[in-house]
């Protein structure tokens, strides 16, 4: 995606750039800086993999905050740091600075792009033109990203001559393009220009930074190119200035309230405010537009709103204009692993403990209904799509959503995708989630999850519950009591006799702690055990409660389990007088997944081999 050249999208350092020494001679060999040789052993690594990344050190004003930390990754113990001044890397171009901000709750959110301190936007249009000569010679059209990128990078190479630094090029061989400005000049105008955004160069001037050959190859310098390629690249193919964010895997949501820096939640420290933002109202309109075009929901002031999926999952939101947005344009970005966290994950985060997770595993195991239930944000999509490892592996698993977020380890996964009316389409062309649901009951699937329930469609996963088959979900509410009333109130209407086909429902909330850190936790998991006509009243009984006090979740529902004692232990054949000894089956299970956790297979796809494994062996077969 294109942003477009010369646009107000500007990086605001917090600190004054200094040049702490001159790396002109150093490009040749990174060990003879002074700079690198104080760098930690892994930084030195990262750099000579990624040279600019010596560049922002040097402008980095060392003196007042110290050497940076280097992460390879962040562990749980980086949220603990003070005085941040840390650097990770987002992927194999990007890295990520993080830098304490006495001033504000926000810290500061800086990302160190190839293209970071080399402006070669001067660079673009001469690129440009030759790229669109060198395209229109192509026998065939890449079709995939990887393909694309691919042509890219070869076509840029023939388009520049690099110069290595101390090289000449002699006077016969150079063009008509007029002088070349040293790096150290460049790094000076790029300073005074993209970083205050005060003014721009007009096309005459960059115009006599360019330097050619007879043959019309552009000379730049191997720094040059290096961001020349990024930008060309991210810009072009990928999510233009978004992508260090999305390449940052421990980004939750990405937020651009309108003109000004782009915010982000971070998974470990929280709230941080980006050096990146949009210091104009037509550049950020631009933006968003050409945005929409690139996810194929284009976006008009008749349509200003869009919801949408981006290309790695991760869900958008876009308004478009002033008029329904005063301070301008706005998105709002709420990011998806590639891979999903596992239950072993929650609990190593405390979301939940190994006896919650077993309960939940023979439960799903047998066929039990769960909802996953809480306010915005309170991690109900992540948990129930760790919880999808605890599903026979044998089993066909329908998923329906309107927005794609979940991810079932399962080979025999129907993956169902609602559509709205798209741009020129005609009457009927829209598909909802009631339509899918009752289109899956023809499936003959042996779970159907539901991404979130909150219309018609709820009816329908009811009905379904009835005749068998089992339904996982999301839903909006904060109790138990709260998710009965909008069950059985406008728009969902479900028969309040019908409440009870539902089996577990997880209270799950976003709550603080005393340290001030927000965390995610299980409050309650209830078993809905039915529906008094007398009374009117429904009886849900909880078998575990999360204690705030010690911060841990009690099995409080030990021996007066309703599912466990006559539903799962009849499905056993287990008589009666020794329905009690299920609950060991909960214990031998809380033990089988912390030696899984012990033995390092924690990640979701792992666990889920792991569990199949264990069930193939007959490990989890139950004595009667």
């Amino acid at each position: 995606m294109s942003t477009g050249t010369g646009l107000s999208i500007s990086a605001f350092l917090p600190f004054k750039p200094e040049a702490n020494e001159d790396l002109s001679g150093c490009y040749a060999d990174i060990e003879s800086s002074a700079l690198y040789r104080m760098l930690p052993s892994n930084a030195r690594e990262y750099v000579k993999q990624s040279p600019h990344l010596l560049e922002y050190l040097n402008i980095f004003p060392v003196n007042q905050y110290g050497i940076p930390l280097f992460f390879s990754e962040l562990g749980r113990d980086a949220k603990n740091i003070e005085n941040l001044n840390l650097i990770y890397p987002a992927d194999g171009d990007t890295f990520i600075h993080i830098l304490q901000d006495p001033n504000d709750v926000r810290n500061y959110y800086i990302p160190i792009e190839p293209s970071f301190l080399h402006s070669v936007g001067f660079l673009m249009p001469a690129v440009e033109a030759r790229l669109i000569d060198l395209l229109d010679a192509l026998d065939t059209d890449p079709i995939t990203n990887e393909e694309r990128t691919a042509v890219l990078k070869k076509l840029i190479r023939e388009i520049v001559y690099i110069q290595e630094p101390g090289t000449e090029i002699s006077a016969d061989l150079l063009g008509g393009g007029g002088q070349k400005t040293s790096v150290k000049d460049r790094i000076v105008t790029f300073l005074n220009t993209d970083f205050s955004a005060k003014k721009k160069l007009d096309t005459s001037e960059v115009d006599r930074g360019i330097t050619r050959l007879p043959d019309g190859r552009i000379v730049v310098t191997p720094q040059e190119y290096r961001a020349l390629e990024y930008m060309m690249v991210r810009d072009k193919i990928e999510m233009g200035i978004l992508k260090p964010f999305l390449s940052d895997p421990y980004i939750e949501d990405i937020t651009c309230d309108g003109v000004g820096p782009i915010f982000i939640e971070h998974k470990t420290f929280k709230g941080l405010k980006s050096v990146i933002g949009f210091t104009e109202s037509s550049t950020l309109d631009h933006f968003v537009i050409k945005m929409a075009e690139r996810i194929k929901k284009p976006i008009t002031y008749r349509n200003p709103v869009v919801d949408a999926t981006l290309p790695d999952g991760s869900r958008i939101n876009i308004v478009y204009g002033s008029d329904i947005s005063r301070h301008g344009s706005n998105f709002t970005i709420r990011k998806v692993n590639e891979e999903p966290l596992s239950i072993l994950h929650l609990i190593s985060s405390k979301t939940c403990d190994y006896m919650v997770a077993a309960y939940l595993w023979i439960c799903l195991e047998f066929g039990m209904s769960l909802f996953v239930s809480g306010e915005t944000a309170s991690g109900k999509t992540t948990t129930l799509n760790a919880i999808t490892t605890f599903l026979p592996p044998e089993n066909k698993i329908v998923t329906i959503e309107d927005t794609p977020e979940l991810t079932v380890p399962h080979k025999n996964w129907t993956r169902e995708v609602a559509k709205g009316k798209g741009k020129g389409e005609g009457e009927g062309s829209d598909v909802t989630m009631f339509d899918l649901l009752k289109a899956a009951l023809r499936q003959r699937p042996n779970q159907i999850l539901v991404g979130e329930i909150r219309g018609v469609e709820g009816s329908v996963a009811f009905s379904a519950m009835q005749t068998g088959h089992p339904v996982m979900s999301t839903f909006h509410a904060a109790s138990v009591e709260k998710l009965i009333q909008r069950l059985c109130g406008d728009p969902i209407s479900i028969p309040k006799t019908h409440v009870d086909n539902l089996n577990i429902v997880i209270i799950q909330s976003a709550v603080r702690r005393p340290g001030g850190g927000t965390v995610r936790r299980m409050l309650s998991i209830n078993e809905l055990v039915g529906y008094d006509p007398q009374t009117q009243g429904f009886s849900f009984v909880e078998m575990f409660h999360w204690d705030p006090v010690t911060d841990e979740h009690v099995f409080c529902g030990h021996g007066s389990s309703f599912l466990l004692e006559n539903k799962i232990a009849t499905l056993l054949g287990i008589p009666e007088s020794k329905r009690n000894e299920i609950y060991f089956e909960v214990e031998k299970r809380a033990k089988i997944l912390q030696r899984l956790n012990d033995a390092g297979y924690i990640r979701f796809w792992d666990l889920f081999h792991m569990i199949a494994k264990i069930k193939k062996q007959g490990l989890l077969k139950i004595e009667v």
